[in-house]
Formats: C-alpha cells, structure tokens, sequence
C-alpha cells in the first residue's frame, strides 16, 4: 500500500509499505477514506521530537472497516468508522476509569500510544492506504453514510482534532455558560476549542494568532479575531472588553475568566517575532486570566527538543508564573485527549446539525499532495486544515 513516509528534517515521502495484517484477533484492518494533517505532525516534520526515518505519519483516520479478527463483535467489513487518535485497550486500570490516553497496555514503556507519533508505540500511521486497528471493539467509532458525503469533514475531525478541541474547552477550561475565554491560537485546535467553547454557552471568545487566514477563519466561528501583530495581545483584550463595557462589580476583572493555550512549545516570541519564545503563551495566560479562573495548556510541550529555542529547554524544563497563577487560585490544567469520552457525543452533535466542525477544513488532496501540503502547512499561513484521500 501507499503511505506518508518520514525521511528526513522537513522531508516526506510517498512510497510503498508492507500492508497491514490481522496479528490479534480483536484487531480490524480499515481502508482510509479520509486521513488529516496535525499541527504535531509538523513537531516531527521539523526535525524537533525525535521521528526516525521510516515513520509512517498520520493520527486522524477516517475509513470503512475492511477485515476484522474473530473476536470482533461491534464492527464488521462495510462499517464505516473513525478512529481515535490514541489507541487504548479498553480493560486496563486507566481505560476503566475513562483514561484512554493513559493505557497501561498499548506501550510498554510508558501510559498511552497513538499512531504514527514518536515516542508513542509500534504502530503505523494513518496517511495510508489502509490502517492496522488494535482492539477494534474499543477503538472503532460506529458512523452513519457513506465515505465521501457531507460528513466526511466532520467526521475525519472525530478522530482528534475536534475532541482536543472540545477536551481544551469543556474539561480543562471548564467553560461554562456566560464565562469570557481567550484561545491563543488560531489552527485547527484552536479554532475548534473557540468554537466548542461558544457551543458550550461562553459569552465572548478572543481567538489570538497573527495568520491572516486563521484570523479570518475564527470570526466566521463567532470569535473576536486579537492579532498580536498589532500589540500586545493581552492589552488588547482588556481594551476590548472596556470598550464594551464591564459589568457592574467586575470592573476589577478586567482579563477573561479562561484561556486556552493552543499554541504549546513553538509560540512566536512577541518582542522578536521572527524566533520561537516557548513559554510565552503561559506569560500572556497568567497577564490575562482573571483571579480564580482556569488556564487550559492542549498546546504540544515535548519532554525533549532536540533543537530548543528561547525560554525552552532540551529536557522539556520550562519557567512558569507560578506565584501568580497561585496568587490568583487560577487553576492550570494539563492532560491528553481521552478521546473515547467525547467521540459518541460529538458524534451526535454533527449528525442532528448541532456542530459542523468541518467547516474548518482548507484542504483536500490526494497523498501524492502530502509532501507539498507539509510544506505548505509548516509556513503556518493559508493552509489550515489539510485532508488527504488515499
């Protein structure tokens, strides 16, 4: 079969693999339709995490079962499935209390493995033809239609870009209805956590990039574009929220209740835009929050750089405000997607017309474009979402 390939520093290839087979018989084979790429895919691309040549890249699968093992009970050849990112047992101690990207099974070096990601277990990608499922019982998410319909955006971000989205938004913000957020970060995650964040009743939400098209893109979703090539990003936001008006007895709270750091290890450095600053989204996080709000990181900080920048660190060691966001009781979650808990209600979300997160999509090509697509996405300018169809 025909995979995405990583060979080099900003390199891909498409080429020949070895197609995959049945080796357990709770494993399924599925035919891709529908395979995107991720903005952690880049952090392998660009030579920063440690991807060795070989890798077949790609953690957002979408597709149409093909063969099951015997042991399969709640799939067979013709359904059509997404995939989460993270593979899990289902039966472990993390995975029985809901942890799916904590398994204690699927890698024997250490919680969690996903597909086509350094340092996350034996297992292939998904920019591929067909795609090898462990545990298909638990990793295959039953859908409706047929590949290729007007689901088929929508569903190929079930996979992990929505549920990261959602995740940043309704379990490590906390967002709840008439709270203000600010979203650092305007790619995929971070236009998916604005918009999850708007569904689940937030009364403003400030999206901060400086790409043109992102920022175009997140005021179509309903969030206030905050482009930091203007001036500072948090100055702008209090401004903002002035102009407005601040309620009455909150004059005091002139920040956001929650932000979302979407951005992660690879953040532009404000006073030198032309160089990375990896803890500057965390500075403007701790400036901006209000006392007692929440700061939630879905923003990739590896545990190892290979070629760290300013404020980084090759051990992954960062320097947080922590004082302040003590001084505040401002509460600053971390953590993977547990995709399995969000897949079925986001699901449904798109199916009954609620939610159509594939609105985010800019791209679509074949994976012969794959190898120009990387190209074009690590610039991080037009290209927003890319979706190739093997």
């Amino acid at each position: 079969m025909r995979a995405v390939v990583y060979r080099d520093v900003r390199t891909v290839e498409v080429c020949e693999v070895p197609d995959p087979t049945l080796q357990e018989e709770t494993d399924a084979v599925v035919r891709i339709t529908s395979t995107a790429l991720c903005g952690t895919d880049l952090h392998m691309y660009d030579g920063r995490t440690g991807a060795q040549p070989g890798l077949v890249f790609g953690h957002e699968p979408l597709g149409v079962v093909e063969r099951v093992g015997s042991a399969v009970q709640t799939v067979a050849p013709g359904t059509r499935v997404a995939i989460p990112t993270h593979l899990f047992c289902g039966t472990c101690a993390m995975c029985a209390r809901g942890l799916s990207a904590l398994c204690l099974r699927a890698r024997t070096e250490g919680p969690g493995a996903a597909y086509g990601y350094a340092g996350m277990g034996p297992y292939p990608g998904a920019q591929a033809e067909l795609l090898r499922v462990p545990w298909a019982d638990a990793n295959c998410l039953p859908l409706p239609g047929e590949p290729g319909d007007a689901y088929e955006d929508d569903f190929v971000l079930l996979a992990d870009a929505f549920v990261t989205g959602w995740h940043a938004a309704a379990a490590l913000a906390d967002v709840h209805a008439g709270d203000t957020v600010a979203v650092f970060g305007a790619g995929t995650i971070g236009l998916l956590a604005a918009y999850s964040a708007r569904l689940l009743g937030a009364r403003v939400v400030y999206s901060v990039d400086s790409v043109d098209a992102r920022l175009d893109k997140a005021g179509e979703l309903g969030a206030v574009p905050v482009d930091f090539r203007r001036g500072d990003p948090v100055e702008q936001i209090r401004e903002e929220r002035a102009r407005h008006g601040l309620p009455l007895g909150e004059e005091k709270l002139p920040g956001v209740d929650k932000v979302i750091d979407a951005v992660g290890f690879q953040a532009h450095d404000r006073a030198r835009p032309e160089r990375e600053r990896a803890d500057q989204v965390l500075a403007d996080a701790a400036r901006l929050v209000n006392p007692a709000g929440a700061v939630a990181v879905a923003g990739v900080y590896p545990e190892k750089d290979l070629t760290p920048q300013a404020g980084g660190t090759a051990d992954g060691h960062l320097s947080a405000p922590w004082g302040m966001f003590f001084a505040r009781a401002v509460a600053v979650r971390f953590g993977r997607t547990h995709d399995r808990r969000y897949t079925r209600l986001l699901r449904d979300l798109i199916t009954s017309g609620r939610a159509r997160p594939g609105v985010i999509v800019s791209h679509h090509g074949s994976l012969t474009d794959a190898p120009d697509f990387y190209q074009r996405f690590d610039r991080r300018q037009e290209l927003i979402k890319a979706v190739l169809h093997p």
